[in-house]
């Protein structure tokens, strides 16, 4: 590869091309999730969450396992998204396997060719599916003197894309150890005295989402959070700003679905109706992480045939350690976290290629 290569878009030339001239394309079989051994093979979904990672399996006899460094998987029914995977595949319905016919295929030039080829998720959406015609989708490709796809040249940009990554989250850890170093060091759960309380007596804001169906979505930025307990319960991005509920900077808890998943929600986002609000002005985000590792157990008291409604939302107790005065130690658990999180920043630099520059 060419070290002095120019990795500039605007100076490369760009061509149309056909799926079908660059991927021999394959069409998902019906795989029954519940029905899988489970093991360590990925089963991709047309979900945009969690790469589209639906399930992990045994192998599965008669299903054709997609090699990875060759393979693109598609959602091409409601959601219109391409990724790349980090092992081999098998692809389930609502997805086809973009198998390349190029000889020289790798992840880098995937990962860029997925960049062009989500470009046109906005054509798609559930009502407009990319269940045929595939094949003669066209996306747009740098090319080098011959007006073939420069793979070459895909390879070197997003390689230098994840340099400059690693190099961004190397400064941020180090950054964030920096400032998490001198936190309070505190003791061990079980060394605290623990009492009940109401989430209500905790929570001076609790509201649930609002209901927006499929069909109603409109393509956008927007994170929406639902049921789901993968990928911070982000189930897909939209664009309605009507007959919605935003909130922000709170903890969601799934009160139906996958019942009591919770997460810290730092960002601003749309609450489908299936997750409740749990908000205090009052809180950080290092209390928030503490307490929704506590609520997300009351999930153990519910099932899909038995919602968190409102009435049992506000009824509901957990336990929470307690300062000399029998209140929430809110400090403690700021402090737990902050010291939780600088080991975990710290061994994780001790067992990746960035620990060196400790």
């Amino acid at each position: 590869m060419k070290n002095n290569m120019s990795l500039d878009l605007n100076n490369k030339d760009w061509k149309e091309f056909e799926l079908g001239m660059l991927f021999k394309i394959y069409t998902g079989g019906d795989l029954i999730i519940s029905r899988v051994q489970k093991g360590d093979i990925p089963i991709i979904s047309h979900s945009i969450a969690n790469n589209g990672v639906a399930e992990w399996t045994e192998p599965i006899p008669k299903q054709k396992l997609f090699n990875f460094k060759r393979t693109i998987s598609l959602a091409d029914r409601g959601n219109f998204y391409a990724y790349t995977q980090k092992t081999d595949f098998y692809v389930g319905t609502r997805v086809k396997a973009l198998e390349a016919i190029f000889s020289n295929s790798n992840v880098n030039i995937l990962n860029f060719i997925c960049l062009s080829i989500n470009k046109q998720s906005v054509k798609f959406s559930y009502g407009n599916n990319a269940t045929g015609g595939v094949e003669q989708l066209k996306i747009m490709l740098p090319v080098n003197v011959n007006g073939e796809p420069d793979f070459e040249f895909m390879e070197a940009f997003i390689s230098r894309k994840k340099d400059e990554k690693k190099d961004y989250y190397r400064k941020y850890i180090l950054n964030r150890i920096k400032k998490l170093k001198n936190s309070e060091v505190v003791g061990r759960l079980e060394e605290r005295e623990w009492l009940e309380f109401y989430l209500k007596d905790i929570f001076n804001e609790i509201q649930r989402g609002k209901r927006l169906r499929k069909a109603d979505h409109k393509k956008g930025k927007k994170p929406y959070v639902s049921s789901t307990a993968l990928n911070n319960g982000i189930d897909g991005y939209v664009g309605n700003k009507d007959k919605v509920r935003f909130f922000s900077n709170c903890l969601t808890i799934a009160n139906s679905g996958s019942v009591g998943a919770c997460f810290y929600q730092p960002f601003e986002f749309v609450a489908s109706d299936h997750v409740t609000q749990l908000k205090n002005d009052k809180f950080n985000p290092y209390i928030y992480k503490f307490l929704s590792s506590i609520v997300k157990r009351l999930g153990v008291k519910y099932s899909f045939n038995r919602e968190m409604n409102d009435t049992r939302i506000k009824s509901e107790k957990i336990m929470l350690p307690v300062n000399e005065n029998n209140e929430p130690d809110y400090d403690y658990m700021e402090n737990y976290m902050k010291q939780l999180e600088y080991k975990k920043l710290t061994d994780y630099l001790k067992y990746t290629e960035l620990r060196n520059v400790i």
